[in-house]
């Protein structure tokens, strides 16, 4: 293709305007290949603007690495927030990164990653090389490249230690990676980012620390805010702007400290592994949770031009909507927190994990894991209290999850997972959108059902009733979850106290300014 017939590709031409202004909203977003010199660079790389005709532009790293470009030694292409492609839309591609980031290939292979996502592996090969330039075994090499990079410039960990944390089947292997990726050996990569930043912060015997970068503006303190108000006693503990807890990785038990990165817009992560393999897992969870890879800016611009919302957008730059750690976990702690205050779901929480939780020595303390469904199934009838409808639900949906017929992961098309929550018992429309939200990272779910929320668009002047707001906020979309977080937020700010559908105040769940209720026939968002 000619460059002047490239130039007429409104893609092209939109990408190429952003990589000539080297504009790094758009790092992460997509890829500068300039084949010219064989590289590939970030958006915003402040090398010279390359011509038209010596560029192509992609999608992942591994298209580019497919195509025989190497990464750019002066910007670091990858080291940038991922593309916020993968939670925006829902499609197969979509799905199948999701599931590499968290290292499913890796663990399961190639048939076991095509298998979760409903097809052969010829044909995901197929679909994932038409739409994103390279198949599973490319990506999954390309994402282990980019781990290996990320801890040999972050960490202190032994170069044998960072291979097959990475997910290397060998040393050799990923010492040919990283070569073929960077043209550099791991030792070098190390050395020319200990000359540039110093060296990696340690920390304490057995414990990694790692820091994963967000796309600006972002807005930590709402999610830490979000999960201190939800920290559950054994589990999870919040002081001083971090948040640590214990959870469950494909390796077995491990200890994760959150905080704000203070020097640069990202979270710093200090994890305690039993298997350095989990490390991957580890980061992808991290990474939705925060909502690392949002399109801030987009997300401003479209919500803030509703002058409803503008003052709002302004006063929260770079909100997110917090994801999960864990699936399960999440579907359990939405059913329980259903219809009571804040206070009442953390006991309840507390009791549960207290009883059924296994105890795990994890950084020289004893901590509770949340119980797996399969224990729910068989011995949550003992320990649940409460309505009894509620508590069959629970078990109800507990012995689905265990015995596979329900599934609630990252890579179930949203609308088969609503459906499926749906057709359980005991759980209704808002339970079913809050829990596509948090888990796939849905970006696009108004919970117009919520007490709260409603009370929220009343005090910005929007429509309180249900259907009006449904259509009002028809507006918003694709960023209807973000609307949902300002709304909430406003909610809290205009009210002494948040007062559920009873008319009865209950605690903030949130921190101050920062509290959440819900109606009757919704799931409490308090408690999730």
């Amino acid at each position: 293709m000619q460059a002047s017939d490239r130039m007429l590709d409104p893609d092209f031409r939109e990408r190429y305007r952003a990589m000539s202004s080297r504009d790094a909203r758009f790092d992460g977003q997509f890829i500068t290949g300039v084949h010219s010199t064989g590289i590939y660079c970030r958006p915003s790389c402040p090398a010279t603007t390359p011509k038209p005709e010596h560029v192509r532009f992609y999608l992942t790293a591994a298209a580019a690495h497919e195509a025989g470009l190497r990464a750019c030694k002066r910007c670091l292409p990858d080291a940038v927030p991922g593309s916020p492609r993968w939670d925006l839309d829902d499609d197969l591609a979509s799905r199948a990164m999701r599931l590499i980031g968290d290292g499913v290939v890796e663990r399961e292979g190639v048939p076991g990653l095509a298998g979760r996502l409903g097809y052969t592996p010829r044909h995901l090969g197929r679909i994932l090389t038409a739409e994103l330039g390279a198949g599973p075994l490319a990506l999954a090499r390309a994402h282990r490249a980019q781990t290996a990079r990320a801890l040999l410039v972050g960490s202190d960990l032994p170069v044998a230690d960072i291979a097959f944390a990475a997910g290397f089947g060998s040393v050799r292997q990923c010492n040919d990676t990283v070569r073929a990726v960077y043209e550099r050996t791991p030792s070098e990569l190390r050395e020319i980012a200990r000359s540039r930043r110093g060296a990696p912060e340690h920390g304490d015997a057995g414990q990694l620390v790692l820091r994963l970068p967000a796309r600006a503006p972002f807005d930590a303190a709402g999610v830490l805010d979000w999960l201190d108000a939800r920290a559950v006693d054994g589990m999870e503990r919040a002081d001083d702007g971090t948040f640590t807890r214990a959870l469950r990785l494909p390796g077995g038990p491990a200890l994760v400290r959150l905080e704000a990165d203070p020097d640069d817009p990202g979270v710093r992560v200090t994890a305690h592994l039993a298997s350095l393999a989990d490390l991957p897992p580890l980061v992808a969870r991290v990474r939705r949770l925060f909502d690392l890879d949002a399109d801030a800016e987009a997300i401003s611009a479209a919500l803030g031009a509703d002058p409803a919302l503008a003052a709002s957008v302004a006063a929260e730059p770079g909100m997110r909507v917090p994801g999960c750690l864990d699936p399960h976990e999440l579907l359990f702690r939405a059913m329980l927190g259903q219809q009571v205050s804040v206070a009442s779901a953390r006991t309840a929480l507390g009791r549960l994990v207290a009883a059924l939780g296994d105890e795990a020595e994890l950084a020289g303390a004893t901590w509770r894991l949340f119980p797996d469904a399969a224990t729910i199934a068989e011995r949550g009838g003992e320990v649940l209290r409460g309505p009894a409808a509620r508590v069959a639900a629970i078990v109800g949906a507990a012995e689905a999850l265990a015995a596979g017929d329900l599934r609630v992961d990252v890579d179930v098309p949203r609308d088969e997972l609503r459906a499926a929550l749906l057709a359980m018992p005991g759980i209704g429309p808002w339970t079913a959108g809050y829990v596509a939200m948090r888990v796939t990272g849905d970006p696009d779910v108004l919970l117009t059902g919520d007490a709260a929320l409603r009370a929220g668009a009343a005090a910005l002047g929007l429509p309180s009733v249900a259907r009006e707001l449904e259509r009002r906020g028809a507006t918003w979309a694709p960023w209807r979850s973000y609307a949902s977080m300002h709304l909430w937020r406003a909610a809290s700010a205009h009210t002494a106290g948040p007062v559920s559908s009873t008319g009865t105040t209950v605690e903030s769940i949130a921190g101050p300014a920062r509290s959440v209720v819900s109606g009757r026939q919704v799931a409490s968002a308090a408690a999730r």
